[in-house]
């Protein structure tokens, strides 16, 4: 297969960076900064030939290695992204099936198919995607392919929200969107009366499960903090209106090729995260939450933030990461032509050949973001059980291979992993066992990732809040951080003695390569070594990668 290098270049005439045909050495300084680029955005090389095998339509791939299938530490770890959009969505492109072979060429065993709730879908989208996704279902029997739809919520932004396979999933999804999707009911206002439909959309779904008409229902929020419209009291409401349904958001956004500079990226915010406060943005939020931090939004990276809030009065409440692809960067597809969405609900199959998507500011499902989910088996039941245990962990740029974290009394064996509670006597000593198996292989990109550095963040329980809006609580702290050695290889392991404990806390993890961190927003002290906020528009993803772990929680009594 050839590389088609004249495609790479149609943006830059003159410019020898995308040609792999003149080596290195003869290219000018600025022309191998670019090239270097490239390789790392998988726009060149091994990374190029992958995507591009795929972009074909019929072009097989080879499956590959599902590392996570084998039990590790009690479970199967099984990587997967909840936000994806298809031709069915209004502002997307390309077909379930492109989704779902490049998820299973990038190691997914599981994704959500979430076209944008609106007029259109909820009349047609919703049942005329349910064939494609069910012929994927077939076509592809390790990879777990959810139908769900990215929900307009009503008075906030948007989530994602799916349901266990089965007779009624087109039903109940059709059900929801007609009754509670904020653009369908023009509920978008922050109103008191619309803030109402968010709660009652949850709380339906939780009834469809306690009436056995589907399986299971899930809820996660997209990109919480990108316009500033979720408020902290709306999200306390959500969380509240059924805590097993509505049980987390994204900790990073989707979109991540988006900070790449131009002309060779889209130039802008990773996750497009760009903007500012409008009329509608909860005031109380500070002008930096506007931005991600090491592609983390804003809510999950500043330690002692608005998710710590959240996890310090000792409810649930989980992070994940995914793509929310909708037009790949790098790609040459384009929408299929004499389209009409109004009328039919989709678009026509995408073309190729076209200049490449340097615009563009999504990677494939997989490809850069993963949500590892500790799962009994390999089935939707038992993801979705692991995704509403918390038991879960996120990267980004396949920045570590494994990952096992468990708090425990001293002297035991065993303990309890990532969502779960230990509960201990006042007084006993408890320590943090962090096992990592470090990156052994080149991700997309084509280069091993390097783990430097991991830091233990902890907090005090304290109870639920008095001031629903609070998104600050000050005792949580990065008490310990580890340097990862130089030349370290396999598995590495780190133990934090918590002390004898005399009151619950809570414990959660993250780690990153290094290349980019400063002191916190919080002030000295809380955060020695946080995410860097991004720049707008100069932001290479691969060059700022960090994993984070949803919490663990160890109670006295």
């Amino acid at each position: 297969m050839g590389h088609h290098h004249h495609h790479h270049n149609n943006n830059l005439p003159h410019d020898h960076s995308g040609d792999l045909s003149v080596p290195d050495a003869e290219l000018t300084s600025g022309e191998l900064s670019r090239r270097s680029l490239m390789r790392r955005a998988g726009l060149l090389g091994a990374a190029a030939v992958a995507v591009g095998a795929t972009s074909l339509p019929g072009t097989a791939m080879a499956t590959p290695h599902h590392r996570g299938r084998e039990p590790k530490y009690g479970y199967q770890w099984l990587a997967g992204d909840h936000h994806i959009h298809t031709q069915y969505s209004s502002d997307a492109i390309y077909r379930v099936i492109d989704h779902v072979r490049h998820a299973n060429a990038y190691g997914l065993d599981w994704m959500v198919i979430t076209d944008h709730g609106g007029p259109e879908h909820a009349r047609i989208g919703v049942e005329k995607v349910n064939p494609d996704i069910v012929k994927a279902r077939e076509e592809y029997e390790d990879v777990l392919v959810f139908q769900g739809l990215e929900w307009n919520i009503p008075a906030a932004e948007h989530a994602t929200v799916f349901v266990h396979p089965g007779r009624n999933e087109v039903a109940v999804l059709k059900e929801f969107e007609n009754a509670y999707d904020g653009t369908v009911k023009g509920a978008g206002d922050s109103t008191p009366a619309n803030e109402a439909l968010a709660v009652a959309g949850i709380a339906f779904l939780g009834e469809q499960v306690r009436r056995r008409r589907i399986p299971d229902a899930l809820f996660f929020a997209n990109h919480p903090a990108r316009r500033g419209v979720d408020s902290p009291h709306e999200i306390r409401a959500w969380r509240d209106a059924d805590p097993a349904i509505a049980v987390g958001f994204e900790g990073a956004p989707g979109h991540q090729a988006a900070g790449i500079k131009a002309p060779l990226g889209p130039g802008s915010g990773r996750g497009f995260y760009s903007g500012s406060p409008s009329a509608a943005s909860f005031p109380g939020y500070p002008v930096e939450s506007y931005r991600t931090f090491g592609g983390f939004d804003w809510m999950t990276s500043t330690v002692g933030g608005l998710w710590d809030s959240l996890l310090a009065e000792g409810k649930p409440w989980w992070i994940t990461a995914n793509s929310d692809s909708h037009t790949v960067y790098g790609d040459t597809a384009q929408r299929g032509p004499n389209s009409n969405f109004p009328a039919n609900g989709f678009y026509n199959d995408p073309v190729y050949g076209q200049p490449t998507q340097v615009s563009a500011g999504d990677f494939w499902p997989g490809f850069y973001s993963r949500t590892s989910v500790g799962a009994e088996d390999f089935s939707y039941a038992a993801v979705m059980r692991g995704l509403r245990a918390g038991r879960v962990w996120v990267d980004h740029g396949h920045l570590i291979a494994g990952l096992n974290v468990r708090a425990r009394a001293v002297g035991d064996r065993n303990g309890v992993t990532l969502g779960d509670t230990l509960t201990v006597r006042k007084g006993t000593a408890v320590e943090l066992v962090i096992e990592i198996d470090l990156a052994t292989e080149p991700n997309w990109a084509q280069f091993v990732p390097v783990l430097a550095r991991v830091d233990v963040i902890q907090g005090d329980v304290t109870g639920p809040a008095a001031d629903p809006d609070v998104f600050t609580t000050p005792s949580t702290k990065v008490v310990k951080s580890f340097e990862v050695g130089a030349g370290a290889k396999g598995t590495v392991r780190f133990t934090y003695g918590l002390g004898r404990l005399d009151r619950p806390v809570y414990l959660r993890v993250r780690g990153t390569d290094g290349l980019r961190s400063e002191v916190g927003l919080l002030g000295a002290g809380v955060d020695p070594a946080g995410p860097k906020m991004d720049v707008l528009g100069d932001a290479d993803p691969w060059l700022d990668l960090w994993f984070y772990t949803n919490p663990i929680w160890v109670r006295t009594k």
